[in-house]
């Protein structure tokens, strides 16, 4: 069983059967300030989940589907996002400082966005 609990810890936002995170279908979530700090959900899906001020500070999220989710206040500091999918993502006020992704997944994001950008890393 893995659960997720909100950032401070005390309330469960949701419990899945597995032992893993990857390669799930987890589309359409409400996760608001979820606790997932260092968590791989490499090759998941999340498309069009709310990810609002979620702490995802080095977290693994290679390959993983994040199109038209809320990200707003989200920190993804340090995480892995080599390829993943940020189409029309909200990522106003998102925290990218030190996280690796495609410059290309972050144009595809920011269409009619305002937002400041600060040491991501591209990769190569």
């Amino acid at each position: 069983m893995i659960t997720i609990y909100d950032k401070k810890g005390f309330v469960p936002l949701l419990t899945l059967e597995g032992e893993s995170l990857k390669n799930r279908d987890l589309t359409g979530l409400h996760l608001e300030e979820a606790n997932l700090v260092e968590m791989d959900l490499s090759g998941s899906r999340l498309s069009g989940s709310i990810l609002r001020h979620a702490d995802l500070r080095l977290a693994r999220l290679v390959d993983t589907d994040l199109s038209g989710c809320d990200l707003t206040g989200a920190d993804l500091s340090g995480a892995d996002l080599s390829g993943a999918r940020l189409d029309g993502a909200r990522i106003s006020d998102a925290n990218f400082t030190g996280a690796r992704l495609a410059p290309d997944a972050l144009a595809r994001a920011v269409r009619e966005q305002t937002i400041t950008v600060n040491r991501i890393d591209f990769g190569k």
